[in-house]
């Protein structure tokens, strides 16, 4: 039966991308029980987490941050990406568990996305708003922007919200008529509040740079999830376009690292590796070839998901099972903190690495990974994840909900987790 599983599992891989298998593979069972554990994480204490801590009674919106301990700062300033990420993650919860509570809270966020965040003059989300709702920040980050698609989409996709639709489409035709790189392809970092360029372009991590690994990644991102939806011609080709660019410009194909920053004409600035955006670029890039359908840029990146998922065991793994932050091709690590978004990826990007090669060192590295979190980040006072670690092991206490810190990383990392564990313990059963 295990044997049947593993050839079934593999038929529609390229012989080439194939590791050897080891020689015992998991059972139903063993995979079963952890996708009961991921789900039980996802709905008994990072879903109610955010339902009971987020909303704020007094604007309609939500609070800018609550700290390690669960109080709200109502005079926080917030961003368009905490609503746009809770619209995606409440959607996505809806869609996959039918729980009412959960459309509520997606409703919650598109109507905060309408009725504070967007545009209405020159379209499009502001960055920010201040603790009373009035826009804070008001540019245009492309980053930020693309998350609207990716909540949008799924709120549509979860709903059927047609305006929600609408919103997307629009969002996309603004990035691609003003933040298209037409002389050397890509994306801009962010435009002004009316999407005229900028002088001096800062990105959404505070750094002067033409273009990111980060923003590239998120825009295909939103565009897999946009696909999704509305399979339109003209996004098929941008999403190609743009996936030739991960593999061609942004992947070193000798490290297996992504580069963060680029000039505009892709000469790479520094030296620097994120594991987490690493491991989380080899799934997302095999996603987005899978639904462009594109049988060759599905052979490649799967291939090139597992060289990314053994670079990342080789250098960015230490001892306890945690991904380490960053480090720098000369000088080694460079941030030995463990946040929690980097660990939610890992999840994922192992158990694909798993599922394209059978090789269960994949699903070791997952148990492990999986095994930090719960010993470290999992927060069994207030809920949710703790932001992260330090190398030793110790609790990093920033805010539980703030600017960055969201629900969809790692409620991402669950559900997709148990998803494709589910489906390889069908498969099992065969």
């Amino acid at each position: 039966m295990k044997q049947l599983f593993f050839s079934l599992a593999l038929a529609v891989l390229p012989a080439t991308v194939l590791a050897q298998p080891t020689a015992h593979l998991p059972s139903t069972e063993a995979l079963l029980q952890m996708a009961g554990e991921f789900e039980q994480e996802l709905t008994g204490n990072i879903l109610p987490y955010w339902i009971k801590q987020a909303p704020n009674p007094e604007t309609g919106g939500f609070y800018g941050q609550v700290s390690a301990d669960g109080k709200p700062d109502p005079s926080a300033e917030r961003g368009a990406l905490l609503s746009s990420r809770i619209l995606w993650s409440y959607s996505a919860a809806y869609r996959n568990y039918r729980d009412e509570a959960y459309r509520k809270l997606a409703d919650h966020a598109f109507k905060d996305l309408e009725a504070t965040f967007w545009d209405n003059k020159n379209g499009g989300l502001y960055w920010s708003v201040a603790g009373d709702g009035k826009p804070a920040q008001t540019h245009k980050q492309i980053y930020g922007q693309v998350f609207g698609i990716y909540g949008y989409s799924e709120y549509f996709r979860a709903t059927g919200n047609q305006q929600a639709l609408e919103r997307a489409k629009t969002l996309y035709r603004l990035i691609e008529q003003y933040a298209l790189d037409r002389e050397y392809g890509g994306y801009l970092e962010v435009v002004g509040e009316d999407w005229r360029p900028l002088a001096k372009p800062v990105n959404s991590l505070g750094v002067t740079t033409a273009k990111s690994q980060n923003t590239h990644l998120h825009v295909m991102e939103a565009y897999t999830n946009l696909l999704r939806v509305w399979p339109d011609g003209q996004l098929k080709k941008q999403q190609t376009a743009l996936l030739d660019i991960m593999l061609g410009k942004i992947l070193n194909r000798t490290t297996n690292h992504l580069a963060l920053f680029m000039d505009a004409d892709w000469q790479v600035q520094g030296d620097g590796i994120s594991y987490g955006h690493d491991i989380e670029a080899a799934w997302l890039m095999v996603e987005a070839a899978e639904v462009l359908g594109d049988a060759d840029l599905i052979n490649r990146t799967r291939a090139l998901a597992v060289k990314i998922a053994d670079t990342t065991l080789a250098e960015g793994m230490d001892t306890d099972g945690a991904i380490y932050n960053e480090a720098s091709a000369r000088k080694g690590l460079t941030n030995t903190g463990k946040d929690w978004w980097a660990q939610a990826e890992a999840l994922v990007g192992f158990i694909n690495a798993y599922e394209i090669t059978g090789d269960t060192k994949y699903l070791r590295a997952t148990t492990r990974t999986w095994g930090f979190i719960k010993a470290h980040l999992v927060n069994n006072k207030t809920g949710e994840w703790h932001w992260g670690t330090n190398k030793s092991g110790q609790v990093i206490l920033q805010p539980t909900l703030s600017m960055w810190k969201c629900p969809y990383h790692n409620s991402r990392a669950m559900m997709e987790s148990a998803r494709r564990l589910q489906r390889l313990a069908t498969l099992a059963k065969h």
